[in-house]
């Protein structure tokens, strides 16, 4: 089977099988699952079931991915990203590709996840998502191209779990592949250098893209022209400074703004009084919405169950 350079996640049929030139494993080709920018990968099936196969072009490049992965094996408490599962080369006859097998994970892409739930769910994921950046930065590594494409929402419970590692950049160097629209140095906020703050700006810019999916391109001032399309969307609105300081830079790591997303998330949840009215009024008011209220308190409760199931995930590491 010829695997062409050309449109090369088209080129790769069902039913292709791989098979490994040094560890002799073999994986039967399912379907496209993406393409990368050093690579295409594919669902595939092999003797312990469903795994995702990625196809390089050139080792080099590959490697850094399979090297990345295999450190983030390594950071206490949780899995960042996919587990690595083989790495091994595949002889087309032609020529031959450097490949890795990773961890299948299934789940809904988050704008899908987000679109089709109440808008608290931004919150939510982001502070897992922040939990994660924070143990990745500490471990010396921004992620680099943070998108909601490279993001799958798992479970249940739900969780946020990484896909294309590809852009994960060694603090302190120049961040190898980037998105435009969540890129800083695009919106004239900041450098490409790979620190944490670059990645804080990535996941403000995830929250407005999941209220503007289709997003926009930058005008003249870029930061207004951010806070004004918050300002402009109710279900950014309650976090409207956190994403102002993100934008900014201005949090000094990942703990820091995931602190404030939860301080956000509890005043989401806290009902609010009632103002001033007479009593005969209240009572008919309080008569016509009981079931609206009754609604209301079992939404605020079950959010707030996951909240706790959220974080007590998170305090104790478990996954």
């Amino acid at each position: 089977m010829t695997y062409s350079l050309k449109n090369r996640a088209h080129s790769l049929p069902a039913g292709t099988v791989i098979r490994g030139k040094w560890h002799h494993c073999r994986y039967r080709i399912i379907r496209p699952l993406g393409r990368g920018a050093n690579g295409d990968v594919f669902l595939a099936e092999c003797v312990n079931g469903r795994v995702a196969v990625k196809i390089g072009r050139e080792s080099l490049s590959l490697m850094s991915e399979v090297n990345v992965l295999r450190k983030f094996s390594k950071v206490q408490g949780n899995v960042l990203g996919p587990s690595l599962i083989d790495v091994d080369d595949w002889n087309t006859g032609a020529r031959t590709f450097p490949f890795y097998v990773m961890e299948y994970l299934k789940g809904v892409p988050l704008l899908s996840f987000i679109q089709s739930r109440p808008s608290e769910w931004i919150g939510i994921l982001v502070v897992q998502l922040l939990a994660d950046l924070d143990r990745l930065h500490r471990a010396g590594w921004v992620f680099g191209d943070l998108k909601p494409d490279n993001l799958l929402v798992t479970g249940p419970p739900p969780r946020v779990r990484w896909l294309d590692v590809g852009g994960t950049t060694v603090i302190g160097r120049s961040i190898k592949e980037y998105t435009e629209f969540f890129d800083r140095g695009y919106w004239g906020l900041g450098s490409r250098k790979a620190e944490p703050s670059y990645d804080l700006f990535a996941v403000a810019m995830i929250m407005i893209n999941a209220a503007y999916p289709k997003r926009f391109n930058k005008k003249k001032d870029g930061y207004s022209q951010l806070m004004n399309a918050v300002k402009s969307h109710r279900s950014l609105k309650p976090y409207q400074r956190v994403i102002a300081f993100a934008l900014q830079g201005k949090y000094a790591g990942a703990p820091s703004m995931r602190q404030d997303m939860v301080k956000r998330l509890h005043v989401r949840e806290t009902p609010q009084p009632s103002t001033g009215v007479g009593a005969g009024t209240k009572r008919a008011q309080a008569s016509a919405n009981k079931p609206k209220k009754r609604r209301e308190w079992t939404k605020t409760l079950m959010l707030g169950l996951t909240l706790f199931i959220v974080y007590f995930l998170y305090l104790f590491g478990i996954h």
